[in-house]
């Protein structure tokens, strides 16, 4: 069977319990999570942290300890977020201290809104910087602690923006994005933006979907088909079912489903080993083996 890179997004940022009462907060509840995302079958798991009553965390020894933890438990891949608000500075000591295999890398700014069409109106709005001079810093930081960068793209202008990454030698292949479709101010979820995306990558990398909300399914369902890996959990959508009735009690619920959906078209989970040869993790800058 042909391969598929699972992976799980275990908590997010901005999730809470009053929403879905399976949202860890504590690394403990974290790496609990990641190990039911492995066991049912994802081979990464992508980390925001939390203080132990939800609110998002920045905290080096916070980050550190859901790596202790998850590893304790599993072996998956351990992909660290720097995506959020405030300097960027403060979103980059993790990486260069605890050194994850993986940090996402968010790869342009946007408008970044959720509508309420009943209440005619945002229920919040902002706007997400990303400047270049903030993702050569991440570049740099990924570097120098041999970390792999995960490029999360919101529109086809953020895929495009690796060329000069690339001129300047600032990435190295093969290269991982990650396309998050469905965002209001970033690019609709449909199978034919998902082609477009998938188009623009240069040859040879590595590609998956991060379908937000309850069009997550279909946007799995189109990614599947056309070759490239995919993404579930509870930082994206809390639902087992496209109406939104089924909530999910754990990632790992999510997970299963998504891997009977890759079977269902001939795919078969990775290992993470498998995803770390697929990904170049071993040694993702040539710089020689990673730390322990």
């Amino acid at each position: 069977m042909e391969k598929v890179i699972v992976t799980c997004a275990l908590t997010g940022a901005l999730a809470n319990r009053d929403q879905c009462p399976a949202v860890p907060y504590t690394p403990e509840e974290i790496a609990e999570e990641a190990r039911r995302a492995y066991e049912a079958g994802a081979a990464v798991v992508h980390i925001h942290a939390r203080e132990d009553d939800g609110s998002p965390s920045w905290s080096v020894d916070v980050f550190r300890r859901i790596k202790e933890e998850v590893n304790r438990r599993c072996p998956v891949v351990v992909n660290f977020s720097t995506g959020g608000m405030g300097p960027m500075t403060e979103r980059v000591d993790h990486i260069r201290q605890v050194k994850p295999e993986m940090g996402a890398l968010n790869m342009g700014s946007m408008n970044y809104a959720k509508y309420s069409p009943k209440r005619k109106d945002f229920v919040f709005e902002l706007i997400f910087a990303n400047p270049f001079s903030d993702i050569t810093a991440y570049l740099a930081a990924m570097k120098e602690a041999n970390v792999k960068p995960e490029m999360e793209c919101f529109d086809l202008g953020h895929v495009t923006s690796a060329a000069p990454l690339l001129d300047m030698g600032l990435l190295v292949p093969p290269l991982q994005f990650s396309f998050i479709v469905g965002v209001l101010g970033g690019i609709d979820a449909s199978p034919e933006n998902l082609m477009r995306m998938r188009d623009s990558i240069p040859s040879g990398s590595h590609w998956e979907v991060i379908g937000i909300s309850k069009g997550q399914w279909r946007m799995i369902a189109a990614a599947l088909t056309l070759g490239g890996n995919i993404r579930v959990g509870l930082e994206d959508n809390f639902y087992l079912d496209a109406a939104g009735k089924q909530m999910a009690r754990s990632n790992g619920e999510l997970v299963e489903k998504a891997v009977r959906m890759a079977r269902d078209v001939g795919r078969e989970p990775c290992t993470p080993d498998e995803a770390r040869a697929i990904l170049g993790l071993r040694d993702p800058w040539g710089l020689g083996p990673r730390d322990p």
